[in-house]
């Protein structure tokens, strides 16, 4: 049981340390949401154990991690797996394809939500730039898809 939990813990600490890895900033702008896109797997596959309280704890250390002020990111990614794990009967349903069209969706609004905040907070600007990783977590959802799904039948997670 523990190394079940053990194995959905790591994917989600890679996913975190993904996200904060140095780039160049010519890369960096298309940057995928790693967490958000293996938060969508879990929420999707396990949606009694990766839960609204999983995705608000992981967006506290994303917080924590790149710096921004406390509960930007919990709020996105908390609202983003909040609408996965209420409809994950259907979207198990769907193709590779279909599902990464709907994790374009979430990313988007994911950003959307994260920057609406941060506007309210500072004083940003949108740019279009902000929103190339939802295309990059789109065209990445296939591969973590299987990545993940491979891990979770090796270990028997469920």
């Amino acid at each position: 049981m523990r190394k079940r939990n053990l194995v959905i813990w790591l994917s989600i600490l890679v996913a975190l340390v993904l996200q904060i890895v140095p780039l160049p900033s010519q890369v960096d702008v298309y940057r995928p949401d790693w967490v958000l896109v293996v938060l969508a797997y879990w929420s999707m596959a396990l949606p009694h154990r990766v839960n609204v309280g999983v995705a608000f704890l992981t967006g506290v250390a994303m917080d924590v991690l790149v710096g921004t002020t406390l509960g930007i990111h919990s709020l996105g990614l908390s609202l983003s797996v909040y609408i996965l794990a209420a409809n994950y009967q259907r979207l198990r349903n769907y193709s590779v394809w279909q599902q990464a069209i709907i994790i374009g969706l979430m990313s988007s609004l994911y950003h959307l939500m994260t920057f609406w905040v941060q506007h309210l907070l500072t004083d940003i600007y949108f740019q279009v730039d902000y929103l190339w990783p939802v295309l990059t977590s789109m065209v990445l959802w296939p591969w973590v898809f299987w990545l993940l799904r491979r891990t979770r039948r090796q270990f028997s997670i469920s």
